[in-house]
C-alpha cells in the first residue's frame, strides 16, 4: 500500500481537555483519577480502519465531532496525524507511545494521584497485541469495544488483569450483547431519552455518564449512556427509544 502522508507527532497522549474523561474530577470519591487518552482519526478517516466493526450508525454518532466545531479541521488532522503514524511507523509510535504512558506513570506517583489510561477513545484496536498493559501492572487500562471476539476473551477472564472492556451496542449486534451479558460483562447502551430507563433487556441500568471510569461500574449491568450531538438524531437503531 502507497504511503500516505502524515507529520510524526510531537505527543500521542493528553491527560486534560476531554470533557467526557474529564468528569471524574467533579465526583466526590473520584478526584484522584487522571485519565490518559489516545484519540485516533475514527473508522478510516485517516485510510486506515480502526474500527473494524463500527456500524452505520455509531459511525453516525461518533464523539469525533463532538466539541466546538471551530477546532474541528484542527482535532482531524492531529487524529489522521497519529493514525498513520500507528499504522505506517509502528515500532517508533509504539516506542513513544511507551515513554509517554512511563511520564504520566511518574506523574500521578509525584501529584498523588491514580493513573489510568484509555488507548480506544476514538478507536477500536486490540492493543493487547502489543503487550502494554502487562509492561504497566499498576496502571489501569480501559476501553470500550464492538469487537465481540475481544469481548467474549474479557468475560473469559483471558486478558491482564488491569485491562477492563465494555462491550458496546449497536443497531446489529443485540444477540451478542445478550451474550456478553449473560457471561457476567457489561455493555453501553445509548438511550435518547432524559431520563435512564432502570432496566433494559432485563438488566439493571447503572448511569455510565457520571464519569467515564468504566472499571468502576457496578458488574454485569447495562451503562447507560445518553444521546448528545449527531446521535440525538440518529435513525439507524444506534440510539434505544424505551
Amino acid at each position: 500500500m502507497k504511503q500516505l502522508e502524515y507529520q510524526k507527532p510531537n505527543r500521542l497522549t493528553f491527560k486534560e481537555g476531554n470533557p467526557k474523561t474529564d468528569k471524574n474530577k467533579k465526583v466526590e470519591g473520584l478526584e484522584k483519577y487522571r485519565i490518559l487518552r489516545l484519540n485516533l482519526a475514527p473508522a478510516d478517516l485517516s485510510g486506515f480502519n480502526v474500527c473494524p466493526m463500527a456500524s452505520a450508525g455509531c459511525k453516525s454518532a461518533c464523539l469525533h465531532t463532538a466539541g466546538n466545531p471551530v477546532f474541528q479541521k484542527q482535532k482531524d488532522k492531529g487524529r489522521i496525524n497519529r493514525a498513520r503514524y500507528y499504522f505506517q511507523s509502528r515500532v517508533e509510535f509504539l516506542n513513544q507511545l511507551t515513554k509517554e504512558i512511563k511520564n504520566f506513570e511518574i506523574w500521578c506517583i509525584k501529584n498523588n494521584l491514580i493513573p489510568v489510561v484509555r488507548l480506544n477513545t476514538t478507536s477500536d484496536i486490540p492493543w493487547e497485541i502489543h503487550n502494554i498493559f502487562e509492561l504497566f501492572p499498576n496502571i489501569q487500562f480501559y476501553d470500550y469495544t464492538k469487537i465481540y471476539k475481544r469481548a467474549v476473551k474479557f468475560v473469559k477472564g483471558e486478558y491482564p488483569k488491569n485491562y477492563h472492556l465494555t462491550y458496546s451496542l449497536n443497531e446489529d449486534n443485540k444477540p451478542q450483547a445478550k451474550y456478553i451479558l449473560k457471561r457476567g460483562g457489561n455493555i453501553s447502551v445509548v438511550f435518547r431519552t432524559k431520563k435512564l430507563p432502570k432496566r433494559f433487556l432485563n438488566y439493571k441500568v447503572f448511569n455510565g455518564d457520571k464519569s467515564d471510569l468504566r472499571f468502576n461500574d457496578p458488574k454485569n449491568v447495562i451503562v447507560g449512556l445518553y444521546a448528545k450531538g449527531r446521535a440525538l438524531k440518529d435513525k439507524t437503531g444506534f440510539v434505544q427509544d424505551v
